[in-house]
């Protein structure tokens, strides 16, 4: 097997200067480095992550769980926490939890087994009940509405106040008879129930009454189910002007179905989302949506993360939690003008 020290004596140079190389240190002459990656390259020399590992105790990466990495919202976020990692020279291990428990539970397993330094688990099917499976010996930050006042570092979206704000906006345009496309309410804390929250405190609010015929829940928050929520709603009748969303994915099928039952947006019905997903900029009407700032909630995230494993478990029985910021973006659906286009189009 090459060793460190025979790329050193290849190369010319000390074993430790080998190592800043490797391992990316800035403060390297670039001849010097090229000489050494060509002795790499030349020795075939691989490093025996293995044996760094075991001799630092780390692994340079951290894993990252969410629920279905197919939905642009989840992929969007795995992109920024990626960069916000890269920052701190962490890799990230994407696992997909399927939005259930025993996924969830999977990936804590994983990092249990040390194949990560810590783990960002975004939680769908663990909830509050679950939370001494979280008195793990490992950093864990959670992502996500199903568990507050846990025993770990919790990063979450301001639902209820962002919901609050995107129906208020369309009171603001002029709606009275608003919709509300959102998952069934059983009673748990989950991203559905608080942003119906939001959404009936701006009813009452605007001294609207809230019409339970107005509610369109569906099973699943996809682009099939929206669009399905958005013909109910048109066949059944009951006179709307506005609808709110719980997500832009669910939004992106409402202004489908809307559509295929006659229906102009934001002519006749004005539509709004959340999130904030780059792809509503460029629907045709343009989304308008709640941005929770994806970008400040990953790197929160990641610091959190980083901060722990630096710790090396201490302070660990003070848990910190953060909730993000966020804006309303309003475009073509609830009448306002895209700013995200140039005006020459």
């Amino acid at each position: 097997m090459v060793t460190i020290q025979d790329v050193a004596k290849a190369a010319g140079v000390s074993p430790m200067t080998v190592s800043h190389v490797i391992n990316d240190h800035p403060h390297v002459k670039a001849e010097t480095r090229e000489r050494v990656l060509q002795a790499i390259d030349k020795l075939d020399y691989r490093v025996n992550v293995a044996a760094r590992n075991l001799r630092t105790g780390r692994t340079g990466t951290i894993g990252l769980a969410v629920p279905e990495i197919d939905r642009p919202y989840y992929g969007q976020l795995v992109a920024k926490i990626i960069a916000a990692a890269a920052k701190r020279d962490l890799k990230v291990a994407i696992e997909q939890t399927g939005a259930s428990r025993e996924g969830e539970l999977a990936a804590l397993a994983l990092s249990r087994n040390r194949l990560y330094d810590g783990l960002i688990l975004s939680t769908v099917g663990l909830g509050p009940a679950d939370t001494d499976l979280l008195k793990v010996d490992f950093p864990v930050v959670i992502l996500g509405e199903r568990i507050f006042d846990g025993p770990v570092d919790h990063v979450a979206m301001p639902n209820v106040e962002g919901a609050r704000a995107a129906t208020a906006h369309l009171i603001e345009q002029g709606c009275r008879r608003i919709a509300v496309i959102d998952g069934p309410q059983r009673g748990e804390v989950d991203v559905s129930s608080l942003r119906h929250d939001g959404y009936r405190e701006a009813l009452e609010e605007a001294g609207l009454p809230f019409d339970p015929e107005l509610v369109a829940p569906i099973d699943a928050l996809t682009m099939e189910t929206g669009a399905a929520a958005a013909r109910r709603l048109a066949g059944s009748g009951i006179a709307f002007d506005g609808v709110f969303c719980v997500t832009d994915t669910v939004a992106m099928g409402a202004l489908r179905g809307l559509a295929d039952c006659g229906i102009r947006v934001p002519q006749d019905v004005k539509v709004i989302g959340f999130d904030n997903i780059a792809e509503g900029a460029y629907l045709v009407p343009s989304l308008s949506s709640v941005d929770p700032d994806h970008a400040l909630m990953a790197s929160t995230a990641v610091g959190f993360l980083a901060k722990r494993i630096a710790e090396k478990g201490k302070n660990r029985q003070v848990a910190r939690e953060f909730i993000s910021r966020f804006s309303v973006v309003a475009r073509e659906s609830t009448g306002g003008v895209d700013r995200t286009r140039p005006a020459s189009w």
